[in-house]
């Protein structure tokens, strides 16, 4: 086996195209490393959830007494029991610092919209997963938690109640919810798991994204080993703050009724879910209409998978669109706030506030997003046609600059395929012809053919790139067959 080459076995091949000599830009700062940490949040919680189902009893006589064995009895119990607990918390953290970091940088954008689309999918299976695991350890808030959650699809108009019955498997939530609710619990994450190879592959083929926004397709190094160590190290940050939770407060972030055992006859006060679904709570709470409710509380999730579709900016990344930029910062709060809310009774003034962040957040992005993204194109057109070509004394051609420039209307690289380039180069009249569409009429030939060598001079630039990245692959190419 060591005597073949890395590129003749195929899965020493797939490590090494994906993970050793991916070309990563060189420019990711640590907000790229939330994608792998999220990795390691569903390895975490898979191998602790396989060792808690060999000791958990999924009926509603035994379940949280089994809990209790796991925590008191079992070797160690308690630990794996806190690292599943708060591994959950910490998966969800890291997942929405990922899918806000992917917003403001514009990772919903083409060519990477299949990709964002599969993220959110993801997600929700995420969401899908931890409501069943909440039901499982079937405490006061765990019972009363899925009879109000699982209740809301009998909002649906005539098949609802039927639905509702065939979640619960009976009339109420009983022994054949907790049951089937354990099955999908165990089985989803390794769905998850499937479907984050599916994320993976569509992220190697469009590109990883990057904070300039550009292309930087010659700009990158490998991922081993200058990312894996950025990576390593942000892992290494994100386990002592896990770390932190697990040992020093591993129940601040529960509910300290789930300590009760289920009581159907026991209404608790306030039924408040996990606060990683309190945005979403809230915003099912801010509609007065029971369907409406239910309708605004998965769009606000399924929006996610229109942006692709509602973008409307040319420019990828939000460090250069300042108004983007400015309310970006509005929804950040804005979905803290409807996290606050989502915990609170349901009065005055929680009620006005509720209403008005969610009114806020499908704004942002049914109309907000599309509408700046207008507003910057055409501040950019504006710029572009306020400038003045002038003539210096003496010279064949305009100063240098934007509105001049008709180079800066299109992408040379996606305009002309580097195949073609030497016909290019050799037919200058041709390609002269082929800018005069970018030129006013009166624009004198000499100008024409200045552009024109300005376009050969750019398209040669890019063929060097290209013919060194090349050049580069081939040596490393020769370096493994001399290794292996």
């Amino acid at each position: 086996m060591l005597n073949k080459r890395w590129n003749k076995n195929h899965l020493l091949a797939f490590i090494d195209s994906h993970i050793i000599d991916y070309p990563t830009p060189i420019n990711l700062n640590y907000m790229w490393s939330f994608g792998s940490t999220a990795g390691i949040c569903l390895i975490i919680q898979i191998i602790t959830g396989i060792f808690l189902a060999m000791h958990y009893t999924p009926h509603i006589d035994t379940a949280f007494l089994s809990v209790e064995h796991i925590m008191r009895d079992v070797n160690n119990g308690w630990l794996i029991r806190y690292l599943h607990a708060n591994g959950a918390s910490m998966f969800f953290m890291v997942v929405y610092a990922h899918i806000f970091r992917g917003l403001y940088y514009g990772s919903y954008m083409f060519p990477r919209g299949l990709l964002w689309s599969s993220g959110v999918v993801i997600f929700l299976l995420m969401m899908a997963t931890a409501f069943m695991g909440y039901v499982l350890p079937w405490g006061q808030m765990s019972f009363w938690g899925a009879t109000v959650i699982t209740n809301l699809f009998s909002a649906i108009p005539l098949v609802g109640s039927s639905i509702v019955e065939w979640l619960w498997g009976g009339f109420s939530v009983d022994n054949a919810t907790l049951n089937r609710f354990f099955s999908l619990h165990y089985l989803t994450p390794f769905i998850i798991a499937g479907l984050t190879l599916v994320h993976l592959s569509l992220l190697h083929e469009a590109g990883s994204n990057n904070p300039l926004g550009i292309n930087t397709n010659v700009d990158s190094v490998p991922f081993y080993p200058y990312f894996y160590v950025k990576d390593l190290f942000a892992l290494f940050v994100f386990l002592f703050v896990f770390s932190f939770f697990v040992f020093f407060y591993p129940n601040i972030l529960g509910h300290s009724d789930n300590y009760t055992p289920a009581n159907a006859l026991v209404t608790p006060p306030h039924i408040v879910p996990e606060w990683y679904f309190l945005p979403f709570y809230a915003i099912l709470r801010s509609i007065p209409d029971k369907l409406g409710g239910v309708i605004a509380m998965i769009s606000a999730i399924l929006v996610l998978l229109l942006l692709p579709v509602l973008n409307t900016s040319k420019i990828r990344s939000s460090e250069f669109r300042p108004l983007f930029s400015f309310m970006y910062w509005f929804l950040v709060v804005d979905f803290i706030l409807l996290g606050w809310i989502g915990q609170k009774a349901v009065e005055y003034p929680y009620i006005e506030i509720g209403t008005f962040a969610t009114i806020f957040y499908f704004a942002f992005f049914l109309i907000l997003m599309p509408l700046i993204g207008y507003i910057e194109h055409q501040l950019l057109l504006a710029g572009h046609n306020d400038e003045v070509c002038t003539f210096d004394a003496g010279e064949p051609y305009p100063n240098k600059g934007p509105a001049c420039n008709p180079l800066s209307g299109f992408e040379t690289k996606t305009t002309f395929q580097l195949a073609g380039f030497e016909e290019w180069n050799e037919n200058p009249e041709g390609l002269s012809s082929y800018l005069s569409e970018y030129f006013e009429e009166e624009t004198p030939e000499d100008i024409k053919a200045y552009w024109a060598a300005e376009l050969a001079e750019q398209l040669t630039e890019e063929y060097k790139k290209e013919e060194y990245a090349a050049q580069c692959e081939r040596q490393r190419i020769e370096q493994n067959k001399k290794r292996f």
